[in-house]
Parts: structure tokens; sequence; C-alpha cells
């Protein structure tokens, strides 16, 4: 093979020319820069409506767009629809004109009537998307650019629950099947097609995902050619990679390297307050639970006086200063004030009391206590398998004799939704910010008809509570709604339904030319990230 020689020019003007033109000749644009981030936790599919999970949702609403959309702090803001009006049971939506999917194809209104008559289609989704839908009767496209939704009563919820509805394409996207594509089929990269600033490229399982800039985008155009997503579940090897430069931006580095990372000159660091509680659920269906022993054949979870025992036990500061760095906020309920619907009579989390817990437990029957494992991802949540070790620590001194079962992200959730944990630690962050997605979807009592308890896998039911959310999601005065949501998140409290341990604070690290402000509701959306001038 003979040899090419390429002659530099002499002159400055010259060898620029010269770079450019060899650039060009590889293909490439001698500007184009790629944005790569590296992921705590690999999305389970691409499939925008299986899994109401973080890691899969800040993908989604990147290939994808919801009708109305949330800005950092979760505040509504228009998305696909630049209107929207009520009318009793009946909302009308004026759509954005000119838009198209990422294939060419143009936006209507048909695909908003294919997305949600989808959504409550796919099945053995681990956290179903139809709680978005629990009150729609019918979805209509009026004409190319408008949509009509009726509800089954007046449902002043509605724009807040379309923000988590990312739109398909019906041409792309329909299919044989109940759903259209499968998630089998989506999660190949066939049908996958949205109005968001990207387009997907490809996924290889276990090493990273390529999202394309979409061309066809009617939005600002996003600052990155090409965006390559890589799971890395271990914080340690996330910070490596930062700090030799094969990654752009991580995602929560390990709270003990953050005060490294701030004084390195050459990285930003950037700390977000969350809407994300990290709880304890405890199984509150029977007699028969999972992991417990030494109890007597019952399970004790159904005694009120063991439930608050087990919160008791806990030690919420000391777990927010020792093990999380100071990077979050003790929880007295399951979202931060002061979103909406939260109570300002729980602000301050309950005080560690082990002599009380001790004595509950006495009480209740179980005065030498009883053995139980508490399962627990293991790199989904900041520093979660050292929370779950250290609140086992806690319970152990009580007399509840704990083990940890910590698993890989995927794993742990498939053990939760088959319920094979009597409790677990877990975490939860809604994208309406606000109390009554949050109650419905944790502690109202399961019934998967009406879309309502879809991530209850404690089964809690307590009728007072559920009549409480259900009359809240009928009151389309803001004042009234806040009110009943308040009194039903007392109400679930009091009966220590579940334990909130603390809100996370999330943390991304990033090198000094990317700019990322971060989001309340933890996702790393690339659209919102840009160059640092």
């Amino acid at each position: 093979m003979q040899a090419r020689h390429i002659r530099i020019p002499s002159r400055p003007q010259a060898w620029v020319a010269c770079a450019l033109a060899v650039a060009m000749a590889w293909g490439g644009s001698a500007m184009a820069r790629d944005l790569v981030v590296a992921l705590k936790t690999e999305p389970t599919s691409m499939d925008p409506q299986y899994h109401a999970l973080t890691p899969n949702i800040q993908l989604s609403q990147t290939l994808f767009e919801s009708l109305v959309l949330s800005d950092d702090n979760l505040a509504l803001k228009p998305g696909l629809a630049e209107s929207w009006t009520s009318d009793g049971n009946t909302w009308t939506l004026k759509l954005r004109p000119n838009v198209k999917f990422s294939d060419g194809s143009p936006f209507t209104a048909e695909d908003v009537v294919f997305t949600y008559d989808r959504a409550p289609k796919v099945p053995n989704s681990p956290s179903s998307f139809k709680i978005y839908l629990q009150q729609v009767t019918k979805v209509e496209a009026i004409d190319p650019l408008t949509v009509r939704i009726t509800t089954a009563q007046p449902y002043p919820l509605l724009p807040n629950n379309l923000v988590g509805l990312p739109i398909l394409s019906a041409k792309a996207a329909a299919g044989p099947a109940p759903e259209g594509k499968t998630t089998t089929e989506l999660n190949a990269g066939n049908g996958l097609v949205g109005t968001g600033p990207y387009k997907f490229a490809s996924w290889k399982r276990g090493a990273e995902i390529v999202f394309e800039r979409n061309p066809h985008y009617w939005g600002p155009k996003p600052a990155w050619d090409k965006v390559i997503y890589r799971p890395i579940s271990n914080p340690a090897a996330r910070v490596a990679s930062l700090l030799s430069g094969d990654v752009d931006l991580i995602e929560d580095p390990p709270t003990d390297d953050l005060e490294r990372l701030k004084k390195d000159s050459k990285l930003s660091v950037v700390t977000k307050s969350s809407n994300r509680v990290i709880y304890v659920a405890l199984d509150q269906n029977g007699e028969q639970t999972s992991t417990l022993q030494d109890a007597g054949g019952k399970n004790p979870l159904l005694d009120r006086r063991v439930r608050q025992a087990l919160s008791l036990a806990i030690d919420r500061q000391a777990l927010v200063d020792r093990i999380m760095g100071g990077v979050a906020t003790p929880a007295a309920q399951l979202l931060p004030p002061p979103m909406f619907g939260t109570s300002k009579n729980l602000v301050k989390a309950e005080k560690a009391d082990p002599a009380r817990a001790k004595q509950l437990l006495a009480e209740a029957g179980y005065p030498n206590g009883f053995s139980i494992t508490l399962g627990t991802p293991n790199g989904r949540y900041i520093n979660d398998s050292k929370v779950a070790q250290t609140v086992a620590s806690m319970w152990s001194r009580i007399g509840v004799k704990t083990s940890v079962d910590a698993t890989a992200p995927a794993v742990f959730f498939k053990n939760r939704d088959s319920y094979s944990y009597s409790a677990y630690l877990a975490g939860w962050g809604t994208a309406t910010g606000e109390m009554s997605n949050t109650l419905t979807s944790l502690l109202v009592t399961p019934d998967k008809d009406k879309g309502l308890g879809t991530t209850n896998r404690s089964r809690y039911s307590n009728p007072e509570m559920d009549k409480l959310v259900a009359q809240a999601g009928l009151t389309m005065d803001d004042t009234q709604r806040a009110a009943l949501l308040a009194k039903a998140s007392e109400v679930a409290m009091a009966d220590y339904a579940m334990l909130p341990i603390h809100y996370e604070h999330s943390v991304w690290a990033m090198k000094k030319d990317v700019r990322f402000a971060g989001r309340a509701d933890q996702q790393t959306m690339v659209q919102y990230a840009t160059e640092a001038k």
C-alpha cells in the first residue's frame, strides 16, 4: 500500500484551512463535540411507558416530550401543548404547531390519542403509567392541533399528571400487539421515535447508550452533537472516570469525595435540593410475610406500636451527618415542605428514642424482639446500602435483629415487586412536585384497575387516608386541596404507614467547561447541559 502524505502549509491561515479540510474529509465537523455522561443506574427499558423510574424517565424525556413540562424546580410550563383550559370535566389542549418527530413526520393530536391509549396496555409494568390517567375517560383529537380530554369528575391534577406522559409517534409505535410496538421492540430502537432534542442511536446493555441530535427538533438546538451514556454503578469508578477525562459529567459522586472535587480547578460540583424521600416500607398485608423470624408465626409489622418502635430507633440526624455527609435533610413526611400538599405540622423529623422503642416492643408482645431482613438496592440512591446497614444496626440495638440484603438495583426492584421483603429501603420522587401522586402511588390501597397504589409494595391500607386523598383529587380549589392532602399525610405518618428517613440533595460533578444546573427531580437531562463560556 502506498503511503499517503499531507503537505502542511507554512502560513497560519493555510494551516487552519488544512485542519478544517482534514476534519471534514473524515466526515466530522471541526466544532462538533460529544457529551459523555456517567449514569449511576442503567435504565431498565427504553419504552417510555414501561417503568416510572428516574433512570428511565430522564432518558425518555430527552427522546420524547410531554404536552406539559416542568422546569428545574418542578413548576409547570408549556411543552407540546401551548395552552390548556378546563370546563368542568373537560380539558382542551392546544398543541404546538410545526412540530416534527425525529423521523420527519408531523406531530398531531392523533399521536396524543395513541400515546394515552397505550399507557395502561403495557404489560408487566413494575410501576405503571396508568396512574397518570386515573380519572381520564376519553381522549379525542378534535382537529390536528386540538385535544379534548374528558375526566370522570373534575380533576385539577390533570396538567401535573401529563408531565409524566411523553408522546410517542402513532405511526412509528403502531403494531399488532395491544400496546402497538412492544417493550422489547422499543428497547431495540424499533419505533423509538419522539419529538425531543435527541434521537435514539444505540444501546449496548451494560456498556453505553448513544443519542444523537434530532435534526427536526422544534426548540433550541441542543449543545451536543451526540450524547454517550455510560452506566457506572460504582461511585468511586464514576469519579475515577471523571478525573481521567473519560467522561464529562457524573451523577452522585461519593459524599466522601465532594470536598476534594470542589477544590479541583478543572471541575465543577453542583448540589440541588431534591424532592426525593428515602423511606423504609413495612409489609402490612397479613400474618404471612417473607423475611421475619422469631415472631411467633405472626407479622409484628401489623402492630402500630412495632412500626413506631422501628421509627424511634432511627437517628435520622446522625444518618444525615455521618452517612450522607450533610447532603440530605431528615424527613418527617414523604415530600419536603413547602411542596404542595405537605403538612406544616410535619416539618421536624422524629427524634430517636431507643428506650421508648424497646418499651413499645414489649407492650406489643415482643420484649425479646424478632429477626428481620431489610432489602435495599446497592447503587440506586445516594449511599443506599450504607444507610440500610446503619438502619439495621439501629434496629438491632433495640432487639430487632436485622440483616441486610443489598442487591443491584434491577434485582432489588424485581424482588420488591414480587413482595420478597418484609421491610425494604427505597426512594420516591414525584415529577408533579406535589403530595397527591406520592400518596396515591405509595400508600393508597392498591387497585390495579383504577391505577391506585401502583408502588404500594407494603400493601398498606387506611380508609380514612384513602378518602382524604380521593376528596383532594376532586377539589379544584388549590387551598382546599392542599389542606386535604396535608391532613392525609398527617393520618399516614401518625399511623407509621411507612418510615421517611431523609430527603436527598442531588449532586453532579463535571468538567469545568460543562454547565448543568441540576433539577429538583434529580433527572440528568442533557438538553439542559451547555458548554460553559
